[in-house]
């Protein structure tokens, strides 16, 4: 753990001693109103200019990802491409392609129709139709309600 942190503040002390090196402290006292306004317009240069610097690096090393990989996925195709061969068209009667499907089960010509299952339509039961004038004053009130309930259990 020792070497560790004596890692740690080499690094550290190596940075705060580059930051000093380049970026000097700004004299700002004894300096008159122009002076520090020409100060400013400086450092507004000097960012514009990094900003732009480092926009570029962005944008060379989005290109170069992309490029990486497009290339690893070309490597990945040529590596996992296998050579198919050419398929030949078969002709094969119906009868031949169910003895290779089923096996040597069936050697008979099948007939497709006698095995379909038939199925018998049950016909809707139809209501009666009544004329709906006829019951208004046999099924008004509760107890048509009520017929109407016990009618349908």
């Amino acid at each position: 753990m020792a070497m560790l942190d004596n890692d740690k503040q080499v690094k550290k002390d190596e940075r705060e001693r580059t930051l000093t090196e380049r970026c000097p402290e700004l004299q700002m006292s004894g300096l008159s109103l122009q002076d520090l306004q020409n100060l400013c317009k400086e450092l507004h240069q000097k960012i514009d200019v990094v900003d732009e610097e480092r926009y570029d690096i962005n944008a060379k090393v989005v290109k170069n990802d992309r490029e990486i990989q497009d290339l690893s996925q070309k490597i990945f195709e040529l590596k996992g491409k296998m050579k198919r061969p050419n398929l030949r068209r078969v002709r094969v009667s119906a009868d031949a392609m169910l003895g290779a499907l089923l096996g040597a089960k069936v050697k008979e010509s099948v007939d497709f129709k006698a095995n379909l299952k038939t199925v018998k339509k049950e016909e809707e039961k139809k209501e009666e139709v009544t004329d709906w004038r006829k019951n208004v004053d046999a099924m008004s009130g509760m107890e048509g309600r009520k017929k109407l309930f016990d009618a349908g259990q």
